[in-house]
């Protein structure tokens, strides 16, 4: 099935492409939707700017579009650049990373009915550690941008997910309830380097801004080197 999948940079979408691609299907394009407020309902935030550097390194081209963020509004938005991408490459199916969320799966199913293409979702109802330790077991390398829960302090920030955070983060789930891969808003990721990418995404300059009680890994500068 050709597909556009919708991609973010963090570890779900990624992830989501790599599952789709072994399945035998192909990615005809990216679609990054940019939302211009923080509290968007459907969309990744953080370092959204980290998205072209990831379509280059996978080899995929990538549409960007901006909306307002606005809850159920910028459903339009992505519905209408939806439409224009599945007509230009002729795509018979939409591809997202969503796990647990039924709101995001729910309206991008509809959306994906309402432009005669199929919903695909590979990760759905994987809202486990296993997919996590599965993730790291098959080379991605995923590092921590946003951090929004009890237990995720200001030194996870821009920390890599291996089997050491993945047992803390075990822990955590065990104390405060928390989900390991990030479902109830936790955390949110970027994919560093993974088996599609001919290239690695180096980072050249970030910051944390961390407020006592949430924070975000900015990075303000980055480039592919090879591996």
């Amino acid at each position: 099935m050709k597909l556009v999948a919708l991609y973010s940079g963090g570890k779900d979408s990624t992830y989501a492409i790599w599952k789709a691609l072994k399945e035998g299907h192909s990615i005809e394009c990216l679609l990054t939707m940019l939302p211009e407020r923080k509290d968007s309902y459907m969309f990744h935030v953080p370092n959204l700017n980290m998205a072209a550097l990831g379509a280059e390194a996978m080899g995929f081209p990538l549409v960007q579009k901006k909306t307002a963020g606005e809850k159920e509004k910028e459903l339009l938005d992505l519905e209408k650049a939806l439409s224009q991408i599945t007509k230009k490459y002729k795509t018979e199916g939409i591809l997202s990373g969503a796990i647990a969320s039924k709101y995001q799966k729910e309206r991008v199913d509809k959306i994906a009915h309402n432009l005669g293409q199929e919903s695909f979702a590979p990760l759905w109802s994987r809202n486990n550690i296993g997919l996590l330790e599965e993730m790291v077991s098959e080379g991605f390398k995923i590092i921590v941008v946003g951090v929004y829960a009890d237990g995720l302090d200001e030194k996870w920030l821009g920390r890599e997910i291996r089997k050491q955070e993945i047992a803390e983060l075990k822990k955590l789930n065990e104390k405060f309830h928390i989900s390991p891969l990030g479902e109830g808003g936790e955390l949110e990721t970027l994919v560093i380097d993974c088996p599609l990418f001919g290239k690695k995404i180096k980072i050249l300059e970030a910051e944390k801004q961390w407020d006592g009680v949430r924070g975000e890994f900015e990075i303000k500068k980055a480039a592919l080197e090879k591996k």
